[in-house]
């Protein structure tokens, strides 16, 4: 899932970003208010965490085109004001929550999963299937014959690039893009690598087999 971080401060992106990032999430990130109003209209986010205060644009009237023009991207407002008048300003303008500065990642992370809880709810799915393997997208749990599997945050991300394109055949340079979010190296062995890992937890002591190597081309799973 991918979300967009819309902050000029720089500790305090790199801060979110790692938590994020260590977390199984993709991020882009935004250092203005019309930067992030850019890549809010033109891509699709699981959620937002705007800050208020931004220069250029602020977050606000940031959120507030974005909802003139329809896009209902889960936002969660960041701000060193937190009066109720404030909270009431952020909401008011479209926000979806509002979380006072400073505060702890682990709430942060909460608030954000609670956000797409509740947009899940209404667009899509919240788990993901492929035979006898489930994945929870809002608690990142994966199962398999009744039995759960321990995945760490990357290999969570590519079970679930490879889940949402259930079936259908992924490139490496998709994967990388998708995944780890950089671009594609020709000589990196990394895509192999995770694979060979997830397979090993996902396929060993189960059949059907699920991931399968179309070599030269790239995997799916089905």
């Amino acid at each position: 899932m991918k979300i967009l971080l819309v902050e000029d401060d720089e500790r305090t992106a790199a801060f979110i970003i790692k938590g994020l990032k260590q977390a199984g999430y993709v991020v882009e990130h935004a250092p203005d208010g019309e930067t992030g109003l850019s890549l809010a209209s033109s891509e699709q986010y699981a959620a937002a965490v705007v800050d208020i205060m931004l220069p250029g644009r602020d977050g606000l009237s940031l959120v507030e085109q974005l909802r003139r023009h329809k896009v209902l991207t889960p936002v969660i407002f960041l701000s060193a004001k937190s009066t109720v008048d404030d909270r009431i300003k952020g909401l008011q303008s479209g926000g979806d929550d509002y979380l006072p500065k400073p505060f702890a990642f682990s709430e942060l992370l909460a608030r954000i999963q609670a956000l797409m809880r509740r947009a899940a709810a209404i667009a899509e799915p919240t788990s993901l299937t492929v035979a006898d393997l489930s994945l929870d997208l809002i608690r990142r749990k994966v199962w398999r014959g009744g039995k759960e599997i321990e995945l760490q945050a990357k290999e969570f991300a590519l079970l679930e690039y490879l889940m949402r394109n259930k079936g259908r055949v992924v490139s490496k340079t998709m994967i990388i893009e998708h995944v780890w979010d950089y671009n594609f190296d020709p000589q990196t062995n990394i895509v192999e690598a995770r694979i060979c890992r997830l397979r090993d937890k996902i396929d060993r002591g189960f059949e059907p087999k699920l991931i399968h190597t179309l070599r030269g081309i790239g995997y799916k799973i089905e």
